[in-house]
């Protein structure tokens, strides 16, 4: 049996974690990880913790899922990576050729990048390009929502809308221009996701009237806004952003990083809505969580407008050393494989309804739950001080990380948004899992809130 404390103390000798406060790893020092299975995660002495976040909601598919694995060691053995500037290879083909039937309509020229913010940067880039170089050099402004969240590179962090990842370092971001984007919990106009008429667009169709004609794109996270708390919206407002955006020849570009892959229940979120984004951005999902990979998608009209004589200078000339990773599209093909073979996102839609009913039943009367909020499997519970006011708790308390730690202890892995619980899991989750870490997350809220 390994010693785990021997292996926090060298880990934390040498590794600065990701989006942590590393003084918080005195108390709670990390957790070396061995190996994994389905939804589970087991440390170097064997305990197990149920993944319910998917490891950053990348784990589609369960961890050590067989059929990908199998597909990556065998093409170990043929071609781990290749340049992708004039050179190509079969499974960047064969996953292109497979995503393009069942993308929205109209997206159809793939490019590959090595990460979620890679492909938002490269995106706003693209947007840039095309209208400078169709006569409208004056859009050199991006819209976006608030409490949005895009990545952590320069212009993906810009578009961000979250101060906990972007306030010290507004002094060198782009100036963007803010939509007040929907929060249906605190609607100010008194409706109710499930029947309103989105009257927040307004909001929106104000900020196009000042900034539109100056804008390239808009980005938005379709129906799910991650970080800002797992904030779920109605596919009508896509369907009146995309009204907007052809109004004032805005690119609407779609964050599917997170949504993709049957998240929200089918294969793209905005699927929900019936339109089409002018790019989308795909990562996370797209390997099953295995490979660091990202694609953005765009139209023929957008291609066509880089097309032309090498000497026109109309070329995007953005590169990745990684672009079109080999071990990455084989693992990407597999997924949808899976996906298609075992009918994964139906099933998942069907386990939904379970989850969803019991996570309400456990959870609803509590008088610190605000509110419950699902789409597809994803499922979050926004704990506050007031329910009836809708008042939060002092964000210095850190409620929801006090339940996280409990939750580690009994071998659930919850990572909370501030104080907004959820699951986010691998679409395989059975309903017996479901059983166990609703019951494992409610103990433990109770545990901190009281009953």
């Amino acid at each position: 049996m390994d010693n785990v404390s021997t292996w926090a103390e060298k880990d934390l000798k040498y590794i600065w974690h990701p989006c942590s406060q590393m003084k918080d790893y005195e108390e709670l020092p990390p957790i070396v990880i061995e190996r994994g299975k389905g939804i589970k995660l087991f440390d170097v002495n064997g305990k197990e913790y149920y993944d319910v976040v998917s490891s950053w909601w990348c784990n589609l598919l369960g961890h050590c899922n067989p059929r990908i694995n199998a597909a990556v060691k065998k093409q170990i053995d043929t071609l781990e990576h290749v340049i992708f500037a004039n050179f190509s290879h079969k499974p960047a083909i064969t996953l292109c050729e497979k995503l393009s039937k069942v993308l929205p309509k109209g997206l159809c020229k793939f490019n590959f990048v090595d990460n979620g913010s890679a492909a938002i940067e490269a995106a706003m880039k693209v947007s840039f390009q095309y209208h400078a170089q169709t006569g409208n050099p004056q859009k050199k402004r991006f819209m976006a929502l608030s409490d949005a969240y895009h990545g952590e590179t320069i212009g993906a962090l810009s578009v961000g809308g979250v101060d906990l990842y972007s306030e010290i370092y507004k002094p060198i971001l782009l100036d963007i221009a803010r939509i007040e984007g929907p929060d249906c919990y605190r609607c100010p106009y008194g409706k109710c996701r499930d029947n309103c008429s989105c009257e927040c667009i307004e909001k929106a169709e104000k900020t196009f009237e000042k900034f539109g004609n100056e804008t390239c794109a808009l980005l938005v996270e379709p129906l799910l806004q991650g970080s800002a708390g797992m904030r779920v919206y109605p596919p009508l407002y896509l369907r009146k952003l995309r009204e907007l955006c052809d109004k004032y020849n805005v690119h609407l570009i779609a964050d599917e990083i997170a949504t993709g892959y049957g998240r929200t229940g089918k294969m793209f979120a905005f699927d929900h809505a019936g339109v089409s984004p002018d790019i989308m951005c795909l990562s996370k999902g797209l390997t099953g969580g295995y490979m660091p990979m990202a694609i953005f998608v765009t139209t023929q009209k957008i291609y066509d407008a880089f097309y032309a004589d090498y000497n026109e200078g109309r070329a995007f000339m953005h590169s990745h050393t990684y672009s079109g990773n080999p071990l990455a599209c084989s693992a990407a093909i597999e997924v949808l494989n899976i996906l298609e073979d075992e009918n994964i996102i139906e099933k998942a839609q069907e386990k939904a309804i379970y989850f969803n009913r019991i996570i309400k039943e456990k959870f609803l009367l509590h008088e610190n739950v605000g509110e419950v909020r699902s789409i597809g499997l994803i499922n979050a519970i926004e704990l506050v001080r007031d329910k009836i006011n809708k008042i939060p708790f002092d964000s210095k308390l850190r409620t929801g990380y006090q339940i996280y730690k409990k939750a580690l202890q009994k071998g659930v892995l919850l990572r909370p948004l501030g104080d907004v619980i959820y699951f986010n899991p691998p679409l395989i989750i059975t309903p017996e899992e479901m059983d166990f870490v609703v019951n494992v997350a409610y103990d433990c809220m109770t545990d901190v809130l009281g009953r």
